[in-house]
């Protein structure tokens, strides 16, 4: 048995401990992460280590998990978005007179 990076419970923790690491630091900065490696791991859990086209690729399994992860983070965005009046937009300096 291979405990490399095709084992999809790997994926799942790392997954698991990124969203405990964002209750930590919130802000949605590593939800995103967090949904992409649970959806790595649910890929490789369903389809088998050598099921997916990713197969024995590290490069391609991580673009994959890149990928993912955007699309988790954009689609976050997209439900959440940004607040009204999150942020605040100066229209004059406080040194001009």
């Amino acid at each position: 048995m291979s405990w490399g990076w095709d084992v999809w419970w790997i994926w799942i923790a790392g997954g698991i401990a990124l969203a405990i690491l964002e209750l930590l630091a919130p802000g949605f900065i590593f939800l995103g992460f967090a949904l992409g490696a649970l959806a790595m791991g649910l890929l490789f859990l369903l389809a088998g280590p050598g099921g997916l086209f990713i197969g024995g690729s590290l490069p391609l399994a991580l673009l994959t998990f890149a990928v993912l992860s955007a699309l988790a983070w954009l689609a976050m965005r997209r439900l959440v978005g940004v607040r009204k009046g999150q942020t605040r937009v100066w229209d004059r300096d406080i040194n001009e007179d």
